[in-house]
């Protein structure tokens, strides 16, 4: 065994320091010289890349083209919204001065006092403000619209308590913007995307999640109305995998974004925004991975299989090479990501514990006795169980295999999660419950004050009512579990990420 794995806090001991090490153990990512700022490392970010890649086709699918819009954006831009630059005021990072000039006294550099710029410029926390004052270039007549335009960028946004990946200052993400002629056109994109996002997370991720709509306290700065999807890690708590929000007319109305209906009078237009980041990598390995190291979903793995030869000497290995050959040919036919390990660098034992630790689906290995019998050991990274099974449509077996996988993992987080959901219908209750992690579904009088008395007292917060009926019961009228005051639904509580 490797001596990362030796090393590595089991789930039960420590959650979150396990979670720290594997991404660290695992290659992923790692601190930066930047406070709370991350390096990404190739591993990682291979894994960001094919979730850019899927998520990129699926936007596109739907009508979306990808644009490009300023990382600096003017503070004057972020006075415009009221409750949006409210959201975001603490975490702005401002650009004051454009010049630095070489310290009289030769000790290094220094910030040019005379360089001060004229209006300060904010690093993007979000893009809302920049992008509508730019559509109002575009937008004048009903034949512009609809406008379906997304953004592959970085934001940063300060962070006083960073963790790789879940939250860091700067971070990855793609961010929605679009633009419509009607309110009802604007809400029907804001659901689509979170339908998106949501068939992304299971079909791709691997990771059972709620749709539903956000509470007026937990919804983004500037909307009318947020949807997300919620998703639930192995220690119980929520993590937040991805929003959209319907944000009405507040931007067009603040950057005077009007157009021409075909009645020929001017109207403001209808807006949304979308987003996912790469902190859906930290819930892929949180929802997944196990002691033994990460746990990846094939779908996204960026090598889905890896082949090790065990030999004894060069002519041997020779041999082997040659065999292993037809098979990654025939593997990569069939779209597989493969790779074949033959470096002598490294002995047979710590390859095998490496691409363990860093969640490749599944292994094959041949030694001298399979080349003479036509054979591979075959192990799979979710339940590393092993089988021998002949050359000869290895490729198939392996294909399906694969989907197997990704049906096993999807399944076994479902299952977790399923136990993991209680309902209670008293606040007594509630405080038991949520002391053991979990989903916890109950009634809520729909007012700010009973949440952040919720919030206040146990750490939970409201992580969305949701769209369909979660439990049986959950859509019946009932009395707030705090107040006593009717309620229409239960909506999820739970401590979160």
């Amino acid at each position: 065994m490797a001596k990362e794995l030796k090393d590595l806090t089991k789930r039960s001991e420590n959650y979150s320091q396990w979670y720290n090490e594997l991404v660290v153990k695992a290659d992923l990512a790692e601190q930066s010289a930047v406070r709370g700022c991350m390096v990404i490392k190739p591993y990682g970010y291979a894994i960001w890349e094919k979730m850019q890649r899927q998520l990129d086709d699926m936007f596109k699918e739907t009508g979306h083209v990808n644009a490009y819009f300023p990382l600096l954006i003017p503070k004057s831009f972020l006075s415009r919204e009221a409750e949006h630059v409210e959201g975001f005021a603490k975490e702005c990072a401002v650009v004051t001065h454009y010049r630095l000039k070489n310290a009289a006294d030769g000790s290094g550099v220094v910030v040019d006092p005379a360089a001060r710029l004229e209006e300060e410029l904010i690093i993007r926390p979000t893009s809302e403000t920049i992008i509508w004052n730019t559509y109002k270039n575009w937008i004048h007549s009903y034949r512009d619209l609809p406008v379906l335009c997304n953004q592959w960028a970085n934001v940063f946004r300060w962070e006083m308590r960073t963790r790789l990946f879940l939250r860091t200052a700067e971070f990855l993400w793609q961010e929605g913007h679009t633009a419509h002629a009607t309110r009802q056109e604007a809400e029907e994109e804001a659901k689509r995307m979170l339908d998106v996002y949501a068939d992304f997370a299971e079909n791709y991720m691997g990771i059972p999640v709620v749709k539903g709509v956000k509470s007026a306290n937990e919804r983004f700065a500037g909307a009318l109305d947020t949807y997300t999807i919620e998703a639930m890690m192995q220690d119980g708590k929520a993590l937040q995998s991805g929003t959209s929000h319907f944000l009405g007319q507040n931007f067009a109305k603040a950057f005077d974004v009007q157009f021409v209906n075909k009645e020929n009078q001017l109207e403001y237009v209808w807006a949304t925004s979308w987003g996912v980041s790469t902190r859906l990598v930290g819930a892929l390995i949180m929802t997944h991975s196990d002691d033994n190291g990460l746990v990846l979903p094939p779908r996204l793995a960026p090598i889905q299989v890896v082949i090790v030869p065990i030999y004894k000497n060069e002519e041997q290995l020779k041999q082997i090479d040659a065999k292993v050959a037809g098979i990654v040919a025939r593997l990569k036919a069939l779209g597989i990501s493969v790779k074949y390990d033959n470096a002598d660098n490294k002995r047979p034992g710590f390859k095998f514990a490496d691409y363990e630790l860093r969640g490749v689906p599944v292994r094959l290995v041949m030694g001298g006795r399979d080349l003479e019998n036509g054979t591979m050991e075959v192990m799979r990274r979710d339940t590393l169980e092993k089988e021998t099974r002949p050359c000869e449509g290895i490729e198939e077996y392996v294909r399906d295999l694969l989907d197997e996988i990704q049906a096993n993992i999807h399944r076994k987080a479902l299952d977790y999660r399923t136990s993991r959901v209680s309902t209670v219908d008293t606040y007594e209750e509630f405080k038991e419950k949520i002391e053991e992690g979990g989903f916890i579904l109950a009634h809520w009088d729909g007012t700010t004050e009973t949440e952040e008395k919720i919030k206040e007292e146990t750490k939970a917060t409201i992580r969305c009512i949701p769209y369909d009926s979660f439990v049986p019961g959950d859509k019946e009228p009932g009395r707030c579990m705090v107040t006593g005051k009717p309620s229409p639904c239960k909506v999820i509580f739970a401590r979160a990420y």
